[in-house]
């Protein structure tokens, strides 16, 4: 039997954790890594055509499955365009290990063609980045690489030369076992039993959950129900608690709608779940905080907190439900469900309108249909900017469907790279772009890599020519717009001179037909929809620090829309306010 090369057993360590792809463009000081996947039947290389599609690929695969996922860029430039995708991927807590390959060896320091020290560079956007520099280092180095990446949720970064990945591989060591999955952490009994007196001692508690409450949808519903407590969520919350939630009051923050806002303002406890939630402006400061988290350094450094409690959502909430008082009393829960419910009641009119007969076309119109016309277990990706008011306002979750974006990071152009990671998880699951014109255009060269791959994504484009949230925050800081127009092409017809079904939609009675016929289509298929540049309203009254970094009250601007099915829930659940 050959001999190994340090490539092959890289890549042999990668299977074994549970790789089953790494993302990149080739080059030289890589050709050997991407020759022992050619030559390995457990991995696959998918060619992209920026690097920063390969992370941001990755990113979505791993947040899709929950494992590790993979990407790799060449020496110098190539890695260097991984950056802002693993950015995105680090702050999503998402497990990816990215190779970064290196110049030769012994040319490290002497300023070489196309050198940089990616050990160096990516330090600020992963757990762990570390220079292979010997063969012997390579089998020790890459586990321990993935057991950070694993382990604490986020990036880890390999660099190594091409030549280092030449080399024979030190002789075969037992194989150690690779830590592939997380355990759950329980808080301590003291932190547990402080919690407890707090929530007896309050008359009225309010929940606000994020993304940590993946998996405790039936503990958070169970624990609301004995607190008769309401449940606001941030926008990474939205799809793991939203649906069949008859204690939901909406999402605060600057895309939120609803109740939230005052539910976590008029509480005498509130509970933050599992949320990172950057915007300290929607915060009260005026009433007891606690906040439940599985990352001790998320605790306190949004609010000042009465206890910080560290531990996993569902295992915390667990140990909670059997020892809190149940509340008698739904008093401030009905409150806030009508509040809820009349608030969506308000901004549904507008978008009720004669919005079938509105040309240019209402982007909400468009997020509507969508939502009704998607698969129950379909896959979101959501590009950065109005794309998110869309998606956060309009798709509804169910438990099965997914939404991902660049939600913690704020990154353009996420959502086609996103698409195709998530897409090659399940050729048969059905994915959807929701591309905004200026982040599609953006990575617009991946667009080819549906075809090369003939991977059936779907990109609903919703165009208006323009930068729109940009345009949004220079309006209300009084500036007049300007450098946010963007002259597009017909981008169907660009679709179809690239081999994808395309379908250009200017009227709204040609909406439905369109995305049928391109959910229908087996392969790729864009759906260019021209949209009302003009969808927002503004408030005459609003100062430009309000706006900035997203930290503006929903009740403070109004965004010309409603906000689709979540009216049918908040009637319903209002419904179940007992009458006297």
């Amino acid at each position: 039997m050959a001999k190994q090369n340090v490539a092959e057993q890289f890549v042999d360590i990668l299977t074994r954790a549970g790789v089953e792809r790494l993302y990149g463009v080739v080059g030289d000081s890589l050709n050997p890594i991407v020759d022992a996947v050619r030559r390995h039947s457990g991995i696959e290389w998918v060619h992209v055509r920026h690097e920063e599609t390969a992370a941001f690929a990755a990113g979505a695969e791993a947040q899709i499955t929950g494992k590790l996922a993979a990407c790799a860029g060449s020496c110098g430039p190539g890695n260097l365009h991984l950056i802002n995708g693993l950015y995105d991927a680090h702050r999503s807590m998402a497990p990816v290990l990215a190779l970064a390959s290196q110049i030769p060896s012994s040319e490290i320091g002497l300023g070489f063609f196309q050198e940089t020290h990616p050990d160096q560079l990516f330090r600020e956007c992963s757990h762990y980045s570390e220079l292979i520099s010997s063969p012997k280092q390579m089998p020790r180095l890459l586990q321990t690489a993935i057991q950070h990446a694993v382990g604490q949720g986020g990036v880890s970064v390999v660099s190594m030369p091409g030549d280092i990945a030449d080399e024979p591989a030190p002789e075969r060591a037992a194989e150690t076992a690779l830590v592939t999955s997380r355990p759950t952490v329980r808080p301590g009994d003291e932190e547990i039993d402080r919690l407890v007196r707090m929530i007896d001692d309050a008359e009225r508690v309010t929940l606000f959950c994020g993304s940590g409450t993946a998996g405790a949808h039936a503990e958070v519903m169970e624990f609301a129900g004995k607190l008769k407590a309401p449940v606001g969520h941030a926008l990474r919350g939205k799809e793991f608690i939203q649906y069949d939630n008859p204690y939901d009051v909406g999402m605060s923050g600057l895309l939120g709608y609803g109740a939230a806002y005052e539910a976590t303002h008029e509480c005498d406890l509130l509970l933050l779940i599992g949320t990172d939630f950057p915007y300290n402006a929607f915060l009260p400061n005026d009433v007891k905080i606690a906040q439940i988290d599985v990352r001790p350094e998320h605790l306190g450094r949004r609010s000042k907190l009465d206890l910080a409690v560290w531990g996993d959502a569902r295992e915390t909430l667990r140990c909670l439900i059997p020892r809190v008082k149940e509340k008698k009393s739904r008093r401030f829960l009905d409150r806030m469900l009508k509040k809820h419910a009349d608030a969506l009641e308000g901004v549904v009119k507008a978008y009720t309108r004669k919005v079938d007969k509105h040309v240019p076309i209402h982007p909400e119109y468009v997020a509507a249909v969508l939502d009704e016309m998607a698969d129950d277990d379909a896959v979101f990706t959501v590009d950065t900017g109005m794309c998110n008011v869309w998606a956060a306002r309009y798709i509804s979750p169910n438990g099965r469907r997914r939404i991902i974006g660049s939600f913690s990071h704020g990154s353009m152009a996420n959502a086609l790279p996103m698409a195709i990671g998530a897409q090659f998880t399940d050729r048969r699951r059905q994915v959807v772009s929701m591309s905004g014109d200026g982040g599609f255009t953006m990575l617009m060269g991946d667009f080819l890599t549906l075809v090369q791959h003939d991977l059936p994504v779907k990109v609903v484009l919703f165009n208006n020519s323009s930068l729109g949230m940009v345009e949004l925050e220079m309006l209300v800081a009084g500036l007049p717009s300007h450098g946010v127009a963007n002259k597009n092409p017909d981008f169907a017809a660009v679709a179809e001179a690239c081999g994808v079904f395309g379908v250009r939609v200017e009227k709204p009675k040609e909406l439905t037909g369109a995305l049928k016929a391109a959910f229908k289509h087996k392969g790729p298929a864009l759906v260019d929809v021209v949209t009302d540049p003009n969808a927002l309203s503004i408030p005459p009254k609003i100062s430009a620090d309000m706006v900035t970094g997203f930290a503006l009250s929903a009740s403070k601007i109004v965004l010309d829309g409603g906000v689709g099915r979540m009216l049918q829930m908040a009637r319903s659940n209002l419904r179940n306010v007992p009458r006297p």
